[in-house]
């Protein structure tokens, strides 16, 4: 006894549909989900990874992952591109943390290898500086501007996603992203221009 519905002539079958289908085992159905949400898949981990050959590696993953797990997902706690997505952006974020942690373990033994002098105490107080400003700047940012800025560029969601998750416009997130853009570059140049 199939776990989806079944349709009417003449009507197509939903994502959550398809991937209840896939846990039956159903390849055309698969096929068809594939189809249907692999751009967004694809564009999401491409924002995540920025690397291409990384992003395809890991849009791979996800729909082996999403093929072999589909009985779990459940109607009931969501829909199945939500799901979907969700597992492609955790495991974009799990390679990102991968691979900064092959290049810190790379970079320890290069520092290990390489014992050149340098003055620990200006780098540190230039980092410190630099954050300062990045902090100071970020402050001077309104709520909602700063909101916007941590969902798309830090939370991995499209500006779509994140006027969704705000309960605004399209439009409007759009406003609020260039118009925190416009007040960072501003409050950094000036502080810029402070220190020199």
């Amino acid at each position: 006894m199939p776990l989806a519905p079944p349709l009417p002539p003449g009507t197509e079958r939903s994502d959550d549909d398809l991937l209840t289908l896939v846990a039956e085992g159903d390849r055309d159905a698969f096929a068809l989900f594939y189809d249907r949400t692999a751009p967004r898949v694809a564009g999401l981990v491409q924002r995540v990874l920025v690397d291409p050959a990384q992003s395809e590696e890991v849009t791979q993953e996800v729909f082996l992952e999403a093929w072999q797990t589909a009985p779990r997902f459940d109607r009931a706690r969501g829909r199945a591109t939500s799901w979907l997505l969700t597992m492609a952006h955790r495991r974009a974020v799990d390679r990102v943390r991968a691979s900064q942690s092959t290049r810190d373990r790379d970079l320890l033994v290069g520092i290990r290898e390489f014992d050149a002098d340098r003055d620990d105490v200006a780098e540190t107080a230039e980092t410190r500086v630099e954050l300062d400003r990045v902090t100071r700047a970020m402050h001077a940012l309104t709520d909602l501007q700063r909101q916007a800025l941590e969902s798309v560029y830090f939370g991995g969601l499209t500006q779509g996603e994140a006027a969704r998750d705000a309960g605004v416009a399209i439009g409007t997130m759009k406003t609020r992203i260039r118009g925190a853009l416009v007040s960072l570059r501003r409050v950094l140049a000036e502080t810029e221009t402070e220190a020199a």
